[in-house]
C-alpha cells in the first residue's frame, strides 16, 4: 500500500473552534489523517460566517477546514454524546480548544476519555492552560499576547502599542499542538506507552518566542529592560525599517556584518568609528546610525537599485511588501506559497500553502472544506455500523444537524 502521507491511517476527532486547534487539525489533515470536524449543532463552527463570504460560504472557514468531515451534533444531547464516546473508540487523537473545564462539563474529561480508549492521544488547547491563577480565564490570541509581554513590545515607544494583524499567536500554538501531538503519536508507537494528555496554551507558545528579552531583562539583573523601539530593534543594529527613496527597506546588518555594510555604502570610515564600532556603540548612536544610512539610501536612484547594492554585499534585506505584492511575488507562485484554490461554492480564490514540506510526499489539493453535517451518514456508517434510518431520525429530532450550504 502508498501511503499518502505521514499521518496516513490516523484518525482524529476534532471539536476544535476559530483557529488554534483548527489550524493544528489542518496541517495535519494534510499531512494525511482523516480528521473529523465535530461541530456543536445547529449553526456548528462560529467561523463558517467569518469574512469574506459570499452566499453565505466562508473564505476563512475553507483555509482552515480543507478536507475535514463535518460530524454536526447536539453533544449535550444524551444520544449526541453518546456518538461522541463511541467514536472516540475509533480515535487516535481527541483535539479539543475549549476553556478549562468546559470539555469536562460536557463528560468528556481526560480521566473519562482515557477509560474509552487507553491508547488515545488527547489534547487541549486553551489560552492560559489546564492549570494555574489564569486558567479558567476566556482568551483569544491577542489576550494571551498581552499577558505575554509581547503587545508591549510592539509600536512606537511613545504611543499606545499596536495590534499584529496576523494570528501569530493561534497558528504557532497550532503548531506546536502538532508538534506535541506528533511526538506523543511516536511514543505510543515506539514505547507502547499507551495514550496521554497534552495542555498546549497560547501563553506558553508567546512567551516561548521571546528570543532576547527574557534572558536579556534577568541576566542583566535588570538593567536591560525590554521596551517598544518602532521601526528598529532596541538591542542589536542595523536592524530595522529605513526610509528610502521611494518608499521603506528592512535592513539587518547584525554584527559582523556592519563593516561590509560600511563597505557597501562607501563609507570605510564609519568602521572603526567610536560612535558605530561594536553594537553597544551602536545602539546608544542609533539615530545618528539610522540617519546616516537614510541618507545614503537617498542618494540612489530607486529602491530597488538600493536593494541590488545590498544584495550583491550579501547584506540582509528586503522590499516592505503588501499583501497583494507579496501573493504576486514569483517567489511565493514557484515555491507554492500562496496557491490557487477552487471551492465548489466560493470558487476560485488563494490561500498560504502548506508550510511542511516532504521528499517522499505530496499534499493532496483535491480537498473540499465540507458543508455542515455533510459526512453524518458516512462517518456514522463507516465506524458505528447505523443505518441510515438512524442518521434521519437523529437528525429529525435534533441529535444531528445537517445544511446543504
Amino acid at each position: 500500500m502508498t501511503l499518502k502521507h505521514g499521518l496516513d491511517g490516523y484518525r482524529v476527532l476534532d471539536i476544535t473552534q476559530y483557529l488554534a486547534g483548527p489550524a493544528a487539525t489542518n496541517l495535519m489533515v494534510q499531512l494525511g489523517a482523516e480528521v473529523i470536524k465535530l461541530e456543536i449543532g445547529p449553526h456548528g463552527e462560529p467561523v463558517r460566517n467569518f469574512p469574506f463570504c459570499r452566499d453565505g460560504r466562508s473564505g476563512y472557514f475553507i483555509q482552515q477546514n480543507r478536507g475535514k468531515k463535518s460530524l454536526c451534533l447536539d453533544p449535550k444531547h444524551p444520544e449526541g454524546l453518546d456518538l461522541i464516546k463511541r467514536l472516540l473508540r475509533h480515535c487516535d487523537v481527541f483535539i479539543e480548544n475549549f476553556a478549562p473545564g468546559v470539555i469536562g462539563r460536557l463528560g468528556l474529561d481526560w480521566e473519562t476519555v482515557r477509560k474509552i480508549n487507553p491508547d488515545i492521544i488527547m489534547c487541549s488547547i486553551s489560552a492560559f492552560g489546564q492549570e494555574g491563577p489564569l486558567a479558567e480565564h476566556p482568551g483569544f490570541d491577542y489576550i494571551a499576547q498581552a499577558y505575554a509581554a509581547v503587545t508591549d513590545l510592539i509600536g512606537e515607544p511613545d504611543r499606545a502599542p499596536s495590534m499584529p494583524m496576523l494570528a501569530f499567536g493561534d497558528v504557532g500554538t497550532g503548531v506546536h499542538a502538532l508538534t506535541a501531538i506528533g511526538y506523543a503519536l511516536l511514543d505510543r508507537e515506539r514505547n507502547g506507552a499507551g495514550g496521554q494528555w497534552l495542555d498546549i496554551s497560547l501563553l506558553d507558545t508567546y512567551f516561548h518566542h521571546h528570543e532576547v528579552s527574557v534572558q536579556a531583562y534577568s541576566a542583566s539583573g535588570g538593567k536591560i529592560v525590554p521596551h517598544r523601539s518602532g521601526s528598529h530593534h532596541y538591542a542589536v543594529g542595523p536592524s530595522g525599517i529605513f526610509k528610502a527613496k521611494e518608499g521603506h527597506l528592512m535592513i539587518l546588518a547584525l554584527l559582523h556584518q556592519w563593516p561590509i555594510l560600511c563597505r557597501a555604502m562607501g563609507r570605510e570610515d564609519l568602521i572603526e568609528d567610536p560612535r558605530f564600532k561594536d553594537n553597544d556603540a551602536r545602539m546608544a548612536n542609533r539615530a545618528e546610525m539610522i540617519a546616516l544610512i537614510e541618507a545614503w539610501l537617498q542618494t540612489l536612484s530607486s529602491d530597488a537599485a538600493a536593494l541590488e547594492v545590498l544584495e550583491k554585499a550579501r547584506i540582509p534585506c528586503a522590499p516592505i511588501l503588501s499583501v497583494p505584492q507579496a501573493m504576486a511575488h514569483p517567489h511565493m507562485i514557484e515555491r507554492r506559497t500562496v496557491r490557487d484554490i477552487e471551492d465548489r461554492l466560493l470558487g476560485k480564490f488563494q490561500i498560504p500553502g502548506m508550510p511542511l514540506r516532504f521528499s517522499k510526499y505530496e499534499v493532496d489539493e483535491n480537498i473540499q472544506a465540507p458543508l455542515l453535517g455533510e459526512h453524518n451518514e458516512e462517518i456514522l456508517k463507516r465506524l458505528l455500523l447505523c443505518p441510515p434510518e438512524q442518521v434521519r431520525d437523529w437528525e429529525r429530532r435534533k441529535v444531528l444537524f445537517a445544511k446543504a450550504v
